[in-house]
């Protein structure tokens, strides 16, 4: 596992060279982001280790088995850490499959793992974990969510976009990296919440799959013309 300090509050995690996870640091220690594939947990608790703070908090962006394959390993090596996730998100982790009556009738994609470990927190949009602020990003899964540094106005996007082969919507499958837009639930909310993230006019973007883009500002607004999502008045 590599880690590398990408921002002054942000450090990126990385294996196999297209699987990110994220330590937020706060003053109380680290916020993980996501908990990448199985086998994860030692990888990800060596680089809190490196940093000198403890997690005292996950988070997960969505449930697929790239995002939160580690969970159960780090919950377990972690017992006083709090578990955070969407309250929709948390149904999909229950092992509930359906659909709500005003969710689009897409066929659910990607890996979805047994998960052991549940919440002790449901995230809401616009709640707070430390100095993330929670924004409910639905598309890849129903019940995905961004994470906004209110500090400096780094995006944590996990799979609403993709740089792994370019800036992406994963509402489109981009063929130079094509397994998370694969993955995605309903393609036409992906790409709303994408252009809905835009307006947030973030200064970094750190996703789920590759590098750390800073001033991303153009290379979003050329993915959301190639998905024929509009550029939102006002942030041009």
């Amino acid at each position: 596992m590599k880690a590398r300090r990408e921002r002054p509050n942000l450090t990126r995690l990385n294996r196999f060279g297209f699987v990110n996870a994220y330590l937020v640091r706060e003053d109380d220690g680290l916020t993980l982001v996501d908990t990448m594939v199985s086998g994860s947990a030692e990888g990800i608790l060596a680089a809190a280790q490196e940093l000198d703070r403890p997690i005292v908090r996950v988070v997960l962006t969505h449930a697929h088995g790239d995002h939160a394959g580690s969970l159960d390993g780090v919950a377990e090596r972690l017992p006083g850490a709090e578990i955070a996730v969407s309250a929709r998100e948390a149904r999909l982790i229950a092992g509930d499959r359906s659909l709500d009556a005003d969710e689009p009738d897409s066929k659910l994609r990607g890996g979805w793992p047994q998960i052991a470990t549940r919440p002790t927190r449901v995230l809401d949009d616009g709640d707070r974990v430390g100095s993330l602020r929670v924004v409910a990003a639905p598309g890849h899964t129903p019940g995905h969510i961004a994470l906004i540094d209110e500090r400096d106005a780094t995006l944590i996007a996990g799979d609403a976009f993709s740089t792994l082969g370019g800036v992406s919507t994963t509402g489109r499958i981009n063929p130079r990296f094509p397994l998370v837009g694969m993955s995605t639930w309903d393609r036409e909310t992906a790409n709303r919440t994408a252009a809905m993230l835009r307006t947030l006019d973030p200064v970094a973007l750190a996703t789920g799959h590759g590098p750390v883009v800073s001033d991303p500002a153009a290379a979003i607004d050329r993915a959301l013309a190639k998905v024929g999502a509009a550029v939102p008045v006002g942030v041009r």
